[in-house]
């Protein structure tokens, strides 16, 4: 009978881990902000955070008034069929259960994918933040800036591109605002 070869013994050194690349430069604050902000608000359950910003466009104002999105959570490894948890106001959560198959259909329907399966609702109360007015002291739009506006769809690059031009009216009263071709 012959004996069998010994199993060689495995090392167990431990790989050293990969330290992540340094850059040796001052990077802007600005750079490294995408990345904060993307990992918070995925750690929160947001995918987008546009859903929280864009939430009246997408219900509704009668129903964004009553309720807001606090997360959306995924199964594991996953990014659909999840469950959107919705913070709805007092005595409206019954009239929310009713309509959640139509909320269901409408934030599918602005991802763009079946990326929400089912509602969670929890009662509270709804803090709204105070949408501020423009500075009274802004110049009015003329009649040429209005009009090449007007095709914007995009309700808040609308805002944001309105305002924009009434400031630059303000601060220059000897700029003429045209048409934007």
């Amino acid at each position: 009978m012959t004996k069998a070869p010994d199993k060689p013994k495995r090392a167990t050194t431990r790989q050293p881990k990969m330290e992540p690349q340094r850059s040796n430069r001052a990077r802007p604050v600005s750079e490294l902000l995408p990345d904060v902000g993307r990992a918070a608000f995925r750690k929160f359950g947001f995918v987008q955070h546009a859903i929280v910003s864009r939430w009246a466009e997408i219900v509704g104002e009668r129903y964004a008034r009553v309720s807001m999105p606090e997360s959306i959570r995924f199964p594991q490894g996953q990014r659909a069929e999840g469950v959107l948890s919705l913070l709805v106001g007092g005595a409206h959560a019954p009239m929310m259960q009713h309509i959640a198959p139509e909320i269901i259909e409408r934030v599918n329907r602005f991802f763009g994918y079946a990326a929400v399966a089912r509602i969670a609702i929890r009662q509270g109360e709804i803090k709204r933040v105070a949408k501020t007015a423009p500075p009274p002291s802004l110049a009015p739009l003329t009649e040429a800036m209005g009009d090449s506006l007007r095709g914007i769809a995009d309700p808040e690059l609308k805002a944001v591109l309105e305002s924009l031009a009434a400031g630059v009216a303000a601060n220059d009263k000897n700029l003429k605002l045209g048409r934007i071709d």
